[in-house]
């Protein structure tokens, strides 16, 4: 399966956005489930505030699970966010859902491109 299919998948089960991208990235980050679930608990709805993105926390902590140092990570974390502006023009979870992008493409793109990313480095 591919890792936006994973990742929307388990949106299906219940996780929130940030869970799934970073549980999809599990072969990458070698986070299992459970603890991938744990640590990205918190940062679905725009860290329950409605700011920054879910799938845009997941994959940039995923990115950092895989970065080399924590300035390969800021790089990647900065690329990745600009990478979801430039697609959808903003990066708020509350402005996404105003401008009608559901989640579940959000997710897809998310992991996407945090595969993208991490093979890429």
């Amino acid at each position: 399966m591919a890792i936006n299919e994973e990742a929307v998948k388990l949106h299906g089960e219940g996780l929130n956005c940030a869970q799934c991208v970073l549980t999809a990235c599990g072969k990458y980050t070698e986070l299992d489930t459970e603890t991938a679930k744990k640590i990205a608990g918190g940062f679905g709805g725009g860290v329950r505030s409605g700011e920054i993105c879910g799938a845009i926390t997941g994959a940039v902590m995923a990115l950092g699970m895989t970065a080399d140092n924590s300035a390969e990570a800021s790089v990647l974390a900065r690329q990745c966010v600009g990478v979801f502006r430039e697609k959808y023009g903003c990066v708020r979870c509350l402005e996404l859902k105003s401008n009608r992008v559901s989640c579940d493409e959000l997710i897809a793109f998310g992991a996407e491109t945090a595969e993208k990313m991490i093979l890429n480095k």
